[in-house]
């Protein structure tokens, strides 16, 4: 994933099942982080929010604000959603590279 430095961020996680069809989403919550390191006590919350309950939609986003603040460099995130019945399961992880702006 890329997060441009002092750009509006937004992208769409579409969370299906083993066989390809969207998960229905209803009363679910959304949370995602992203650290320095996996051991990193300090982490940067990506706003996690169901946005398509039907279709299994999630849009994480930041603010241009949010991403002037990050330090340019490569980072680990996970994206965990938590069922009405309080399971929580990380539907995606990876590395997220913050590219490093130049106009302020």
């Amino acid at each position: 994933m890329l997060i441009e430095q002092g750009a509006t961020f937004s992208s769409t996680v579409n969370v299906e099942d083993t066989a390809g069809a969207a998960i229905n989403l209803s009363g679910y919550s959304a949370a995602s982080q992203m650290r320095k390191s996996y051991y990193a006590t300090s982490n940067t919350a990506i706003t996690s929010i169901v946005t398509g309950n039907a279709n299994g939609e999630i849009t994480l986003s930041m603010t241009s604000a949010n991403t002037a603040n990050l330090s340019a460099g490569r980072y680990v995130f996970d994206l965990l959603i938590t069922a009405p019945n309080a399971t929580k399961t990380r539907v995606i992880e990876g590395i997220v590279i913050v590219s490093p702006g130049v106009t302020q």
